[in-house]
Order: structure tokens, then C-alpha cells, then sequence
């Protein structure tokens, strides 16, 4: 598990993938009765896959997702060759149509959310972020001048977004409360904020400097118990579930709501305004086109049909 660990560090992969690797490893483990690593063989993952997909009846998501895990500990932290998995039953595939909200829905939510959870929302549909990619800005990402926001996207891929016109007074409150809270903790002595991999080994200074400041920051500061430092966290993504789960019951909307869904929203939308594929591709942060085209089966979208010849425009 140590060396799997290292592998997923080395590539800097997200803290996430690497709790997913190492849930797939120990239950592999725990399935094989702590089997030793030396003896593991590739019928050993063909008969986990069978058993997920057989007797778990899980979806192919999840059994694709538990055999990438495998694939990536067998060769990269085990240093052995995967093999090939012929035979092995495959969870059926179905079409994952995603929940779409109407913008009346969308607002209805917004009006039962509170501040900050209301803003969060705004620029998850407003700009199609993720969850994390949206948690995890900080003070840098906003440009109100150019009126883009730079965001940072799984695999470490930046892209850009234009940033709401109509929420653009509410995000520099926003960030005036960031800077004010910011000035609070420097006098009260305070030891700045996480940041990632060895940046602050390479700059000392950074945690305590205004551009790194997390624009939705935790209310309280966070104790580090290895060197009792207090630390600035971002708001925490259990908090922003449970608000939105009780906006969505107190609005009525009797869909299942998550956080994802605002991103759904945003490139469903954009659709029926008549926006290109690509240019939402762009805009979502996606390697490929084909996980963009699952948005032209959540609502009827208004395009021209027939080719025509630029000329003719």
C-alpha cells in the first residue's frame, strides 16, 4: 500500500484517486484472504472482476473503476505485467442520462440556500465547475478585469471560463470578505494556507500571501496535529451537500439534486442556446467529445439540421 501510494504521489494525482486506489487494493485483498502480494496472478483479478460483476451485480462504472485501481497496483506499485482478461463477464453498460434542472428550478433552489452556499451554486452552474474545482479556487483564478476565471481541472488541465455578469458585484464582496478575513488572521498570527505539493518548501511565504487565500475559506482554522500549526482550510464539501439537500426538499423539486447537477445544468443549457459541441467541450474540460454528447439526450435542443454553405450566410 506504501508503494502504491508513492506511485499515485509521483504522478500527482489527486488525494481522492489515491483514497480510490487504495479502497479497490484492500478490498481485492480482503476478497483474496490476504493473499501475499508476491503470489498475486492475474486469474486472481479475473475472478474479483467476475465476482463484482456476477454476485455484486455492480454497475460498469464501478467495475471499470476497481479495474483501473488493480491494473494501476499491478504495474506500477507491484511491477508486474496485468496480463489479459479474456472471459471475463463485464457489467452491462446502460445510458447514463443526467439530471437536467430548468433555470426556474435553478433559482427556486438558489432563494433557499444562505450565504455562502448560494454563491457556490451560482458558480457551479454559472460556470459549469465541479465540485473541487470550485471549493478549491483561491484569490489568483478571478480576473474581473478580462472577466474570466481560471480554473484548475482534473489531471491538472487549467482552463478558462467567463465569469457571470450578473453575480460579478456579489463575487467581489466575496472576495473583499476573503481579503478582510485574510488581514484577521496575519495579526492574529496565523500560519497560512494548504497548499499543494512542494510549493511551500519552494516559497516559505506563500501560505500567508493574499493571492494564495482560498476564496470560499472555512470559518474556523484548522489545527495540524504533527506541528500544532493553524492552517486555513477551504469550506468542506460535506457542508455544501447537506445545504443543498435541504434547499432542493424546501423547494419542492423532486429530482435527485447533487452538486453535479448544476454542471449538467450549465452544458445543457448552453446547448439549447444554440452553442457548439466543441465550445462546450472547451468549457467543461473534457479530453473527449464523446463524454460532452451525453448532453444532446437530456432535453430537445434547438440546432439548425441541414449543412449550409458559408457563402450563402
Amino acid at each position: 500500500m506504501s508503494k502504491l501510494a508513492d506511485e499515485i504521489k509521483v504522478r500527482h494525482y489527486s488525494r481522492k484517486t489515491l483514497q480510490t486506489y487504495a479502497k479497490w487494493s484492500r478490498q481485492f485483498q480482503r476478497f483474496l484472504k490476504n493473499k501475499s502480494p508476491e503470489e498475486l496472478t492475474t486469474d486472481d483479478v479475473k475472478e474479483y472482476l467476475t465476482f463484482l460483476a456476477v454476485k455484486c451485480h455492480v454497475a460498469a462504472s464501478t467495475q471499470n473503476q476497481a479495474f483501473n485501481s488493480l491494473l494501476f497496483l499491478f504495474r506500477h506499485a507491484l511491477k508486474r505485467d496485468f496480463g489479459e482478461l479474456r472471459g471475463v463477464p463485464r457489467a452491462k453498460k446502460s445510458l447514463y442520462i443526467p439530471v437536467v434542472l430548468s433555470r426556474e428550478e435553478i433559482d427556486s433552489i438558489l432563494a433557499h440556500l444562505y450565504y455562502p452556499y448560494n454563491l457556490i451554486v451560482k458558480l457551479l452552474f454559472g460556470c459549469g465547475l465541479r465540485l473541487f474545482e470550485c471549493l478549491q479556487l483561491r484569490v489568483r483564478d478571478f480576473n474581473f478585469d478580462a472577466g474570466v476565471l481560471t480554473v484548475h481541472g482534473k489531471g491538472k488541465k487549467d482552463r478558462t471560463v467567463p465569469l457571470p455578469e450578473s453575480s460579478r458585484d456579489e463575487l467581489q464582496r466575496q472576495m473583499k470578505r476573503v481579503n478582510d478575513l485574510h488581514a484577521k488572521d496575519l495579526e492574529e498570527g496565523y500560519d497560512g494556507v494548504f497548499l499543494d505539493d512542494a510549493v511551500e518548501k519552494k516559497y516559505p511565504k506563500a501560505p500567508k500571501e493574499l493571492v494564495h487565500q482560498w476564496f470560499f475559506p472555512q470559518k474556523e482554522l484548522a489545527l495540524v496535529e504533527e506541528n500544532g500549526e493553524r492552517r486555513r482550510a477551504h469550506v468542506h464539501e460535506s457542508r455544501l451537500q447537506k445545504a443543498l439537500y435541504l434547499a432542493v426538499r424546501k423547494a419542492g423539486i423532486p429530482k435527485r439534486v447533487t452538486a453535479h447537477t448544476f454542471r449538467h445544468s450549465f452544458a445543457t443549457h448552453l446547448l439549447q442556446a444554440g452553442y457548439d459541441i466543441r465550445t462546450i467541450q472547451t468549457k467543461l474540460g473534457h479530453a473527449s467529445l464523446k463524454t460532452t454528447m451525453i448532453y444532446t439526450h437530456c432535453v430537445p435542443v434547438r440546432t439548425i439540421k441541414e449543412a449550409r454553405s458559408p457563402l450563402d450566410f
